[in-house]
């Protein structure tokens, strides 16, 4: 590989340090900025930064055994090509360590620091050396094997036992094919699969859902044929799981609240119908775009998207819906193996701060919700303080509501991500 693929791998990182954006859209942006006509090259960057950031925890402990100077005072082009070769050191077997160093050392020179050159050189070095060492330090600490905050690690274990929080941890670092849920409006599933297959892509059915197909073996998501004729959309099978259970009926109005990038909207457009219809919210008009973007491509006339603050109730629509949908923003801990660095942006007290936002978006969707209505409560993260508990205390209050179902995935356990729904009947 050139030396351009590293260098670009290190911009996405500094960007990462310097704007707080998720590695999942600074990647995307940069593959698509560049264009790179070569498969290979495009998987090396998404590999190399992908993986960096997954063990960033790890490496920056490996980089603090050496340097005197601390990871955060590090100019940032300098951390990030340390980070970058250890991370190809340690994970990347077809990478040779000599390359690894001297393709960070060429980096560091052709941009103008020179003299930081022989500390690049020297750390990554003194790590090939003692590379045996080190493996063996970060096997036997399981915050360093997966590179989780040790809050983070002791919380798994209290809630779920050594075993499977080792489970759940081992699965963010897994392979998982992409899922994707078939647009059934424009496409059959026996169609996009043989379309698919006579493209190279590799094609399975899904686990959770009779919609759902789980594709490996491509280049680039918008590339694949049928991406923009909007014969279907990345979703995971959790999300696809609640909204089947919730049970739309034909010619319905349902309201999604924290709509975007819109997965679960657009999957109750196919259940209302042409007769029914879909409102979909978002906070800002970013993320409306998004919603309308995605209702677009799939040709989902039957939503609509609007800027709406899901904490602000709107009396215009109170007791306007036949289905609520409230998938609410939470800590994200069951998406790990998909967003690597939700791990370490999340902290201890956001679990309460996110569980009483999550109650008040509750009260706002009984508001809008018609009696006889069913309100679909869900998050992508595997806290009892953001799941069981919001359900407890929303019960308790509300108690004319019936449990029609509940249900919580576990990454690691079950084929899918970390996803828990709750689904209640208003009487």
């Amino acid at each position: 590989m050139q030396q351009n693929e590293r260098y670009i791998s290190i911009q996405i990182l500094n960007d990462i340090d310097k704007r707080g954006t998720f590695s999942g859209e600074a990647i995307d942006g940069a593959l698509r900025k560049e264009q790179f006509s070569d498969k290979r090259e495009r998987a090396f960057v998404t590999r190399l930064t992908e993986g960096t950031i997954e063990k960033k925890l790890t490496i920056d402990t490996v980089i603090e055994r050496y340097s005197k100077v601390k990871v955060p005072k590090l100019k940032p082009l300098i951390r990030n090509a340390i980070r970058t070769g250890i991370y190809q050191i340690f994970y990347m077997d077809s990478v040779p360590d000599a390359a690894a160093v001297s393709e960070a050392v060429n980096i560091v020179k052709a941009h103008g620091m020179k003299n930081l050159s022989g500390f690049v050189n020297a750390i990554l070095r003194n790590v090939i050396r003692d590379k045996e060492e080190l493996r063996k330090m970060i096997g036997s600490d399981p915050c360093l094997k997966y590179s989780v905050p040790k809050w983070l690690y002791e919380y798994l274990v209290e809630n779920y036992g050594a075993d499977y929080a080792e489970k759940i941890l081992a699965d963010t670092e897994a392979f998982r094919p992409t899922t994707i849920r078939v647009n059934t409006n424009l496409v059959t599933k026996e169609k996009l699969t043989e379309m698919l297959e006579a493209d190279g892509i590799k094609v399975r059915n899904g686990n959770y859902s009779d919609n759902s197909l789980l594709i490996e073996n491509y280049d680039f998501i918008r590339r694949i044929k049928g991406f923009r004729e909007g014969f279907f959309i990345v979703q995971d099978e959790s999300g696809m799981a609640a909204v089947e259970a919730l049970g739309i009926k034909p010619g319905s109005v349902v309201i999604d609240m924290c709509a975007a990038p819109g997965g679960k909207s657009l999957y109750a457009s196919l259940f209302v119908g042409k007769d029914g219809l879909v409102r979909s919210f978002d906070i800002s008009e970013a993320k409306k775009a998004l919603i309308e973007e995605n209702a677009e491509r799939l040709k989902a006339s039957n939503v609509s998207a609007f800027v709406k603050d899901a904490l602000k109730y709107d009396p215009e629509l109170g007791e306007s819906a036949d289905y609520v949908i409230a998938d609410v923003p939470c800590t994200g801990l069951g998406v790990m193996g998909r967003k690597n660095d939700i791990k370490y942006r999340v902290k201890p007290s956001d679990m309460e701060t996110l569980s009483k936002q999550a109650g008040s978006i509750l009260e706002n969707a009984d508001r809008y919700l018609k009696t006889g209505g069913r309100l679909l409560y869900s998050t992508c993260t595997i806290t009892k303080e953001e799941n069981g508990m919001v359900a407890q205390r929303f019960l308790k209050k509300h108690p004319g509501y019936d449990k029609i179902a509940e249900r919580q995935f576990l990454q690691g356990i079950d084929k899918c991500d970390g996803f828990y729904y709750l689904i209640l009947q208003k009487n």
